[in-house]
This record gives C-alpha cells, structure tokens and sequence, in this order.
C-alpha cells in the first residue's frame, strides 16, 4: 500500500513539473511587443539596415533568449524591388513560434522558401553577438521576421573555435 502512494506522489510531482515547464517555456517568458521594431533590411549599396514600409506589424519577444523574437507584418514593397535593393539571406529557417501567436507559422513560411512564393532576406546581422535578424516577405506582401544563430553564433554556442572571420565577442560588463 505505501508503495502504491509513493508512486502515485511521484506521478503528480512529475505532472506539476512538466506542465510548469509547459507554461514556462510556451507562455511565461514571451510578451507582446507593445512597439515593434522597425522592419529593416540590409542595402545592397550601403550594407546597412534600412527602414521599409511595414503596415500591421505584430511581435513577441523574450529575454530568456536573443532568438525568441517573432513578428508579422504586411507590406506593399514586391519581390522585384526588394531583390534589386536589398541582401537576401543564405540558410533561412524558420523557427517555431507558440501556438498562440497565430499569425505565424514556420511550416508554412518553410514550405513558401522552398518553392519561391517567399523570399528571405537579411534585416541585420549580429543584432546581438552571433544572432541575424531573418525578414521573409512573400509574393503577396506578408511578411515575418525571427532571429537565428549565424555561422559564428553556431560555433560560439556549440563550443568549437569561431576562427578570425567571426567578429570579436563582446566583453561582459558588470
């Protein structure tokens, strides 16, 4: 019999823990962005970031990590202008949002890079050290941005050396 409520025990501590995590990881350190950044892409001519017309503009964001940050816009600007005017990105992919942040959907997103109908482009790099920021915009003028790990962003947090083509990482200052 006391196994049998030990057992049980452990079974509800187990199920408290998990669903904590659950509300931790999927609800607790995102916000609502109440005032988005600018949507900015990387110029072809002067390799910095510019403001381009962004309507509707919706984001979350979380301290807990520089990659958590997601946003929906819409925008009049076509492919064809954006391609002349500004650097497309290499290796996008899109990372997943929480369910409750509807208007963002990494498969589809995914699936639109693959055959064309979107294309993403670089809206800065090394916004925090190692991490880009992706802008997507498709052929019907929505648009989505997240940040993702860089090459040396990639080498830095899996532990292999960045080499001297990645930046100097930035000192801690307390």
């Amino acid at each position: 019999m006391n196994g049998k409520i030990i057992g049980i025990g452990i079974m509800v501590i187990a199920l408290i823990a998990g669903a904590g995590l659950y509300y931790l990881q999927v609800y607790h350190f995102y916000d609502k962005v109440a005032v988005p950044d600018a949507v900015e892409l990387v110029s072809v001519s002067s390799g910095e970031p510019e403001e381009i017309i962004a309507d509707d503009i919706t984001a979350i964001n979380a301290t807990s990590s520089p990659i958590r940050y997601r946003a929906c816009f819409s925008t009049p600007m076509s492919h064809s202008l954006l391609t002349e005017s500004y650097e497309l990105a290499h290796g996008a992919i899109p990372l997943t949002a929480p369910d409750w942040f509807d208007c963002f959907n990494a498969t589809e997103i995914g699936d639109a890079l693959q055959d064309g109908s979107a294309l993403a482009f670089l809206g800065r790099e090394n916004i925090e050290y190692g991490v880009d920021r992706i802008v997507v915009i498709f052929d019907d003028g929505r648009g989505y941005v997240w940040q993702q790990l860089n090459d040396c962003g990639q080498k830095a947090y899996d532990g292999t050396a960045v080499g001297p083509e990645c930046p100097a990482r930035p000192t801690e200052s307390n």
